[in-house]
C-alpha cells in the first residue's frame, strides 16, 4: 500500500512508455480516463501514429459512488487480474488479454476492446447479437465447470479458494442484493412514484424467506469460481464476438449467481422496451427476441455444461446415475432465484441500469420499474419449484400481464 497512488492520465502514459511490446519507441501517446463505474480508474491509451492501443485499469481504495467514507481493499485488483488470466486460459479470446500488472499499484494493463460495444448500450440501441447465447453459454459452462469439484482436483480447488476470498466485494453484494432492498436503508435509491412497491418489498414475508435462502447460498455455497458481476455492462460484444470484463467481484460461490445475473439483465432490458420502442409491431418483435435470448442462454449453458460433465468429469461419485440431473435442476433453480434478486435490487437499490433509468418518459419509466419488480419477485418466490426455462417465461408473461399500470 505504501507504493500506491491513484494515477493521472500522464502517469498512465509514462507507464505505457515503459512497457515492452505495445508501442514503438517513437509512439505519440494520448490518454483519456474513461471509467464510468463506481470502483476504478480506466485509462485508454492510444498511439496517434498507429492504430495500437491499450487499457490501464487501476482500482481505487474506495467506492467512487460514495467517496472515501466507503473504503475498499485493493486486493480486488490482484483477484481481478488473476481471474482474467484464468478465464483467458479456459476461454481464449472471450476476455481481454492481460499484458502487464502491478499489484502494489493495483493496476492491470490489458487488451483494448474499443472495436466492441458494451452490451447494455447495444441492447438499448436495438442491436441484435445472434451468437451471444452460444458464446456466454460456453463461457459460463467452462469457467464454472472447470473451477468446481466436478472439473478440477478437489484439493487444488480448496487451495485456490483461499486465493480468491474477496470479503469487501462480497459484502457489497450481500448488502445491496440480499438485504437493503427489503428494509429501509440509507443506500436505497428509487423514484418516489414507486414508494408503494418499496414498501411492499419491506413487508412481504414470503419474499423475505426466499431471499434469506438465496443469501445463505451466496454466503456458504462455494461451488465454483464466479465472475461475480456478470451483467450486460460487464460484457463487450459485436454481432460476431463476446468478451467478458470486470471480474473484480469474483469469489467461490454458487454457480447460479453468474447464470442468474445474465438472465436478469436480459429481462431488465425486456422490461424496458416499451420505453424505447413506440411501434407496436417492432415492440412485439423485440420482446420476442429478448425472451428467446433468455431461453437460449439457459439452453446453451445447460447443454455445454452437461457435455463437459460427460467428457471431463474428475469426481467418480458424480457419475452416479441421477446425480447430474439433480445437480443441474438445483443449479437452474438457483439461477432463477438469483435472477429475481438481481432484478429487484436494480430498481430499488443503490445501483440501477441505464436500460430503465434513461427512459425519458416518466410514465413509461415507472411502468418498466414496476414490470421489473413484478418479474423479479415472481422469480424469487417460485424458484424452488421450477423445472424448465419454459415455465420461467410463462411466469414472466403472467407477471407482466398483472403489473399495475
Amino acid at each position: 500500500m505504501s507504493q500506491y497512488r491513484p494515477f493521472t492520465p500522464q502517469d498512465a502514459i509514462e507507464l505505457a512508455k515503459t512497457l515492452p511490446g505495445p508501442f514503438a519507441a517513437d509512439a505519440n501517446l494520448d490518454c483519456h480516463e474513461i471509467g464510468d463505474g463506481n470502483l476504478n480508474l480506466v485509462f485508454h491509451i492510444t498511439d496517434q501514429n498507429s492504430d495500437k492501443s491499450i487499457i490501464i485499469k487501476q482500482a481505487l481504495p474506495y467506492a467512487k459512488v460514495v467517496g472515501e467514507s466507503w473504503p475498499l481493499s485493493l486486493v480486488r485488483a490482484r483477484i481481478e487480474r488473476e481471474i482474467l488470466q484464468e478465464e483467458y486460459r479456459l476461454c481464449p479470446g472471450m476476455v481481454p488479454e492481460v499484458y502487464h500488472y502491478d499489484d502494489d499499484l493495483a493496476l492491470t494493463v490489458m487488451e483494448d476492446l474499443s472495436d466492441h460495444v458494451i452490451m447494455r448500450k447495444g441492447l438499448i440501441e436495438g442491436v441484435s447479437y445472434p451468437l451471444f447465447a452460444q458464446h456466454i453459454g460456453e463461457f459460463m459452462a467452462r469457467t464454472l465447470f472447470f473451477t468446481s469439484d466436478l472439473g478440477m482436483d478437489q484439493q487444488l480447488k480448496k487451495e485456490q479458494q483461499g486465493r480468491f476470498i474477496n470479503p469487501d466485494q462480497c459484502k457489497i453484494t450481500e448488502d445491496l442484493i440480499f438485504d437493503e432492498p427489503y428494509r429501509i436503508a440509507e443506500k436505497n435509491n428509487y423514484d418516489s412514484s414507486i414508494e408503494d412497491e418499496a414498501e411492499a418489498l419491506r413487508t412481504d414475508g414470503e419474499l423475505h424467506l426466499e431471499v434469506a435462502l438465496l443469501r445463505e447460498k451466496f454466503l456458504t455455497h462455494g461451488q465454483a469460481l464466479l465472475h461475480g458481476d456478470l451483467h450486460t455492462g460487464s460484457i463487450f460484444v459485436t454481432p460476431e464476438s463476446t468478451k467478458v470484463i470486470d471480474p473484480e467481484f469474483a469469489y467461490y460461490g454458487p454457480m447460479g449467481f453468474d447464470v442468474g445475473a445474465v438472465l436478469a439483465n436480459l429481462l431488465l432490458n425486456y422490461a424496458s422496451l416499451p420505453g424505447w420502442i413506440q411501434d407496436e409491431t417492432a415492440l412485439r418483435e423485440r420482446e420476442t427476441l429478448l425472451l428467446n435470448m433468455v431461453r437460449d442462454v439457459w439452453t446453451e449453458f445447460e447443454s455445454r455444461f452437461r457435455a463437459l460433465w460427460a467428457s471431463e468429469l474428475v469426481d467418480p461419485m458424480a457419475k452416479t446415475p441421477g446425480y447430474q440431473d439433480l445437480y443441474v435442476q438445483q443449479l437452474f433453480r438457483d439461477s432463477i432465484g438469483f435472477a429475481g434478486a438481481k432484478m429487484v435490487r436494480r430498481i430499488v437499490g443503490l445501483a440501477h441500469v441505464a436500460d430503465i433509468d434513461t427512459i425519458s418518459d416518466a410514465t413509461e419509466r415507472e411502468r418498466s420499474q414496476r414490470k421489473s419488480l413484478a418479474i423479479g419477485k415472481a422469480l424469487i418466490k417460485n424458484n424452488r419449484r421450477l423445472n424448465t426455462i419454459g415455465e420461467v417465461l410463462d411466469i414472466v408473461s403472467t407477471a407482466v400481464s398483472t403489473t399495475k399500470a
